[in-house]
């Protein structure tokens, strides 16, 4: 799917349009351009595009309100705006966009979070119960998790969190959502558990916990397991 897919591109500024449309042609991506919401949400039902890069800022709709439109739609959301604000993106993320990248961006990041995004699709496809992330496996359907072929024992609460993270290899996964799915509705602001939890998979998955390379924190935002 990856080199084949076809890409939405949804920003009102043409400049920036064609930036990404020439990474991504380059890069062998079908490409389709759309400059307003009415046009990406049209451009949806005609192109069925696996992926679209969205900006916030459009000039008919708040591109936050497109995002569950396009999901379920069928297509991976990958935020490209200039909204720094932290509660910016939580919220996207949590409408379920399954990136955010901030303006100026990297094209060459932006082509990898589309890697990441597409692979996700793919994998959630195919159902895969068992997610490598390097020495480590993650067997979600076992609740088992090995380290270079030993078992790594951890508690229920760490094992949740690795495993929610794992579900969404690549990506982001804001606090409220882990806090609501593994700890359970009236836990999202207990910010503090994720902290205790993350410590401790840490400790016993990392080659160098001081110096994390397979659970990112995301500042105010969440955490990312590192595909």
């Amino acid at each position: 799917m990856s080199q084949q897919a076809k890409i939405l591109v949804v920003d009102d500024e043409p400049a920036i349009r064609r930036l990404l449309s020439a990474g991504l042609t380059r890069a062998g991506y079908r490409v389709v351009e759309a400059g307003t919401a009415r046009d990406a949400l049209s451009a949806m039902q005609i192109d069925k595009p696996e992926a679209v890069l969205l900006d916030l800022g459009l000039p008919d709709r708040d591109g936050l309100e497109l995002v569950p439109l396009l999901k379920a739609a069928g297509a991976s959301v990958l935020i490209v705006s200039a909204r720094d604000a932290t509660d910016q993106k939580v919220t996207a993320l949590d409408l379920g966009a399954d990136d955010y990248v901030t303006k100026p961006f990297d094209t060459e990041e932006v082509l990898a979070r589309i890697r990441t995004a597409l692979r996700h699709r793919l994998s959630a496809e195919a159902e895969a119960p068992v997610v490598r992330i390097g020495a480590i496996e993650i067997d979600l359907a076992a609740r088992l998790v090995r380290k270079a072929g030993e078992e790594v024992h951890l508690t229920p609460k760490e094992f949740g969190f690795l495993a929610e993270l794992a579900k969404h290899p690549g990506r982001v996964v804001t606090h409220s959502q882990l806090l609501r799915t593994v700890w359970g509705p009236g836990h999202e602001h207990d910010v503090e558990y994720l902290r205790v939890a993350a410590r401790g998979v840490r400790r016993k998955i990392e080659n160098d916990p001081a110096m994390p390379s397979a659970i990112r924190n995301e500042p105010g935002v969440g955490y990312r397991l590192m595909a």
